[in-house]
């Protein structure tokens, strides 16, 4: 009887677990009491963000995975997964050089980092459908004002990675720009990626 009762409030605890993360994968928007077309400014690890895109908007979709950071040849690549208007399907890649990262806890070392996206070392893609542009930006900055490491039941569970970004480039030969750009995302094993 005791080890019957013993499993069960193990697998009880491994449910209760379980439902802690499920409720932390969720993207939650909450909206920016300025412009609620955009997700609020949050360090929750909402999973959300969102941004003014040339007069339309790029914001987080219940539907994709909204983040994804790869570390490569000192370079660390930070995706945003979203929609623009009529639900296309578009991707923000930020390209720019990093430390070495190992795992996603080593994504601390972000806390309060300004990358200027208008540096040489740095580049930014915009990825739609099959097709990849690399940005010819003029001014930009991508500022990961807070990074925080979750801890569930006392075990490492993600690092929440908030922040800002705007940029101005040159799209098909015209100024455009990206602008009121805010995130702030979960990152585990499942989105985060060394090779």
């Amino acid at each position: 009887m005791k080890t019957y009762i013993s499993i069960s409030v193990v697998f009880l605890l491994l449910l209760l677990s379980c439902k802690k993360k499920e409720v932390m994968d969720k993207i939650i928007f909450i909206s920016d009491k300025d412009d609620a077309n955009l997700p609020a400014y949050t360090e929750w690890g909402y999973n959300s963000f969102g941004a003014e895109y040339d007069g339309d908007y790029f914001l987080v979709s219940e539907k994709i995975t909204p983040c994804r950071i790869t570390y490569n040849n000192n370079q660390l690549q930070f995706l945003l997964h979203g929609t623009v208007r009529n639900g296309r399907d578009m991707k923000l890649l930020f390209v720019f050089p990093s430390a070495p990262v190992s795992n996603y806890a080593d994504l601390g070392q972000l806390n309060d980092v300004e990358i200027d996206l208008s540096d040489n070392d740095c580049a930014v893609k915009i990825i739609q459908g099959n097709v990849e542009t690399t940005l010819d930006v003029l001014e930009g900055k991508l500022h990961f004002k807070r990074v925080q490491l979750l801890s569930i039941d006392g075990l490492l569970d993600r690092a929440i990675l908030s922040g800002i970004f705007e940029l101005r480039f040159i799209q098909s030969g015209f100024p455009a720009n990206i602008s009121s750009g805010r995130f702030d995302v979960g990152i585990t094993n499942s989105v985060f990626s060394v090779y």
